[in-house]
Order: C-alpha cells, then structure tokens, then sequence
C-alpha cells in the first residue's frame, strides 16, 4: 500500500496505500492501504497510487536542488513534507472509497475512519522506508532528508511507529472487522520496509498491502470483506506489476518487466469494463425472468400470455428495461478504464522497446498515475458514479501539489 512513490506500502501503496497507490521495488510508495501502496531514480513524481510523473534527472544535478526549492515554507516542515511525500497522499482514499462501493453500501462515517486509517498506515511506510534505506540513500540521494541530517532517524523512526499506532486505533474505532483488516496491513507495511522490499517477494508484498487497503474501507462499513475480493485483487494485480517494473529503474535492464506491465494493463482494463456490463447484464436479466415466471404462475390465458411475453420479449429484454443510471455507469466505467490504459500504455512501450533507466522511470511514474483512475472504475462499476467522479478529480489534484515536493 505505501510504494515509495506509489500509494503503497513501502511509500507507489498508493500503495499502502497506499498509497499508495502503484509501487516501487526499492522506492515506491503504493498502496494502498497500502497500499497501500514506486519511485523514480532520482526524478520527480506526481501522485502516487495514481499521480507520479518520473523525470529523469541525473542524482547530484536537478534530483539534488530539489529541496532547496519552494523554499516559502520553513526549512524544518519542508524536510519533514519530504520524507512523507505529502502529496502521494492523494492515491490514497481511492482505496477505501472503491471498497465500500464494492459492497454496495454508501459511505459513512466508518468509512472515513477507514481512510483516515489508511493515510496513518501510508505514511508510517512512508517514514519507515527512508529510516530503512537511510545508508543507501546517503550515496544515492543524499539530498533526501535523513541522509542529509535535516531529519534525525530517530525521529523518522519514531513517526513510523507512532502514525503506525494512530492507524491501527482508526481502524479499531470502525469496529473489529476494520481492525482484523489493518492489522495484517500494518505488518506488511513494516516487513516491506525492513527486509521484503529487496526479494523476489517485494512486488508480492506491495501488491497485498495495496489490496488490502481497499478492504479496510469495505470491512470498515459493512463488516465484510468478501464483495471487495475482486476489486481488491484487480488493484494489486496492477500495483505488483508497477513494483516489479520499478525494481529496475535505477540500472535498466530487461524489457520483459514492462511488457509484461504492459499486458497486466490490457488484461485488467478488459476485466473492469466487462465485469460492469456483466453485472448490469445479469441483473437485468433476472428481472425479466422474475417477471415472466410471476405471470406463468397464473391460470388460464396468464400462463400463455407470460409465454407469448418471453418469446417476444426475451431477446430484447435487457434493452426493453434497461435504466439511465445504469448506462450512464457503464459508460463511465468504460471511460475511465480507457483513461487507466491511456495513462500506461505508451510509456510502458517505450520501456519495452528501450528498457533504459530514464524510459523505465518515465513507466513507472505513468503507472503510478494510473492507479487513480483505476480506483475510480472499479468504484464506478459498483453503481459508484459520484464517488467515482471525486476519486477522478484527485488525480490533478495530486499532480498539482507534487509539484513543490516530490513524492520520491
């Protein structure tokens, strides 16, 4: 759930979950929760679980002015606005909002204890992620605020656990069913960050921390997790291929992490889009039937009527009673899973043909980016158009903000 870059665990997580997000393997933040729920070498991201724009500027040059821009605010909460990439903060209520729609249940005030949970459980990856790689950083990054001695570990530290702590209480204000979820949550978050993140494990980790950060916000409302099921392995499917591209950012490498992103997200955006029209679909159709055995029931004329009416009807049934909120949600989702694929194809391409460290970081911001608009169909499936809309119009927002400091 807090990618490094992505709303994800370890701070892509989305994508904890989180963030994230999408996901990084050394730095994403995810997720989503996690999830939690991806970073760039050294370039500068927007949004992460869903708004991450990767430049590719060579460590020591842009990457390393970077925090002495902006420079309106004091230097102390600049460092700490750093170290939490406040602005991946945005991939991150789209997880628990696409889990309530899920459900079918609207939103209450569980619901915002939930993403208020999953925000503390971000950001814990977040802090905890550059206490864990503070050595690394300080000869890859040393302008990142601990290795450049305007944040102590200590604190940074300390803020895990503490933002660690406040999560998991917000999740158990929303009830025992929340807190069964952020639980496992919260531990994935830390085992990412301490040690799974640089395993062949590490993609596998964001992507559940991610998934289960969306059912928080369904467990948080209704008590149950089981109509989230799909939605959540639909999200951290897409932020496991964002990690597993990521991982590769800093050096280059091979063109099989991306082309394989690259089919995730074809893949994925079919499943969204048809799983709606099937779920409008079915539901239409069993009213027809419901209608038709109800007149068979009858005696005389009404049976043969009924039958007549199933003939004559039956093909053109679903069409016949077809509602406007239902087409306008079916086209929305289909608009926004284009906007999902849109957002990733190219540049996912691009890494395949060219599987270079600036082509690959610029895939793994887009990928980021994409996450949004993923929350956003998934909750639009589930007859969520509203929450689909304001989960959408997150997207600028974050990208807007990771303008004056960077989510990686």
């Amino acid at each position: 759930m807090h990618e490094r870059t992505c709303g994800c665990p370890d701070g892509t997580s989305a994508a904890a979950s989180g963030d994230t997000s999408a996901a990084t393997g050394r730095g994403a933040a995810a997720a989503a929760q996690g999830d939690t729920s991806a970073a760039t070498g050294g370039g500068v991201a927007a949004a992460a679980p869903g708004g991450t724009a990767v430049t590719a500027s060579p460590e020591g040059t842009a990457a390393a002015a970077a925090p002495r821009a902006h420079t309106g605010r004091s230097p102390r909460s600049r460092a700490w606005a750093e170290l939490l990439r406040l602005p991946a903060l945005f991939s991150v209520p789209g997880d628990a909002l696409a889990g309530t729609a899920a459900t079918g249940a609207p939103a209450n005030s569980r619901t915002l204890l939930a993403i208020a949970s999953s925000l503390c459980l971000y950001e814990a990856g977040m802090a905890l992620n550059d206490w864990a790689d503070r050595h690394i950083d300080a000869v890859e990054r040393p302008h990142r605020p601990l290795p450049s001695g305007r944040i102590r570990p200590a604190a940074a530290l300390t803020a895990a656990g503490a933002l660690t702590g406040a999560g998991l209480a917000l999740a158990a204000r929303a009830g025992r069913p929340a807190l069964a979820v952020a639980a496992p949550l919260a531990a994935t978050v830390w085992a990412y960050d301490l040690g799974l993140k640089h395993t062949p494990a590490g993609p596998l980790a964001m992507g559940t921390a991610r998934g289960l950060d969306l059912l928080l916000g369904a467990a948080a409302t209704t008590g149950s997790t089981r109509p989230a099921l799909p939605s959540a392995a639909l999200l951290g499917t897409h932020t496991l291929a964002v990690t597993t591209v990521s991982r590769q950012e800093a050096q280059g490498g091979s063109p099989l992490p991306p082309l394989a992103a690259l089919a995730t997200t074809a893949l994925l955006t079919r499943l969204v889009t048809r799983h709606s029209a099937g779920v409008t679909g079915g539901r239409r159709q069993g009213a027809g039937h419901g209608v038709t055995r109800g007149r068979r029931q009858g005696a005389g004329h009404g049976v043969t009527r009924g039958r007549r009416q199933a003939t004559v009807h039956g093909p053109a049934g679903p069409r016949a009673i077809r509602h406007p909120a239902q087409d306008s949600g079916a086209l929305l989702t289909t608009a926004l899973g284009a906007a999902y694929a849109a957002t990733t194809a190219r540049p996912y391409f691009h890494a395949t043909l060219n599987p270079s460290p600036p082509l690959t970081q610029r895939a793994v911001g887009s990928g980021i980016r994409a996450t949004i608009p993923l929350q956003a169909a998934l909750t639009a499936r589930s007859r969520g158009t509203a929450t689909a809309l304001l989960i959408a119009a997150l997207a600028p927002l974050g990208a807007r903000f990771a303008k004056k400091v960077s989510v990686t």
